[in-house]
């Protein structure tokens, strides 16, 4: 027994259910892209001794950003960024076996972005910023100490807050 009349009796009834509708209508866009511009020139985007990027870091950078969006940004909403630095809290200490991060005050995180909130075809804000926040240290901390992108999850919470929910929520 062929399944084609089964196929075809399908298909035509899909046609006919929708008439006037497209076959295949366009997925919504992506409501956050992240793209890193040349990580490997990041000034200490890695866990390691040394200039560069781990992928593991910048996909746990790209993973936080996302939940940021998830959590705040309206449907119709679209947000692009584009990582152009990043300098993590603190330094790997060379001399320390482990490749140990020390965590000084003046070691404070620091990431230069480029973004684009869009609504629909509109442009609502577009900005190149150098983001820091050297008060990283005092205060309330509402990521655990295990987490090693403590401090930058909560620079970007906060940048978040000021530079793109505030201008969708008013």
């Amino acid at each position: 027994m062929s399944r084609f009349p089964a196929i075809a009796a399908a298909l035509l009834a899909s046609l006919l259910a929708a008439p006037g509708q497209p076959i295949a209508a366009e997925p919504p866009p992506e409501p956050l892209t992240v793209t890193f511009v040349h990580p490997e020139t990041y000034q200490d985007a890695s866990r390691h001794y040394g200039y560069g990027s781990d992928p593991q870091v910048l996909e746990a950078i790209r993973q936080h950003l996302r939940k940021l969006v998830e959590r705040n940004l309206p449907p119709g909403y679209t947000l692009a960024i584009e990582v152009l630095d990043v300098d993590l809290a603190g330094y790997i200490d060379w001399r320390l076996r482990g490749e140990v991060r020390v965590i000084r005050d003046v070691t404070w995180p620091r990431m230069t972005l480029r973004y684009a909130l869009r609504h629909g075809d509109e442009i609502v804000a577009s900005h190149e910023e150098r983001i820091n926040n050297m008060n990283f240290h005092w205060g309330v901390n509402r990521y655990g100490y295990s987490d090693p992108l403590r401090y930058e999850k909560a620079m970007l919470d906060d940048w978040f807050a000021r530079a793109i929910t505030q201008r969708v929520h008013g």
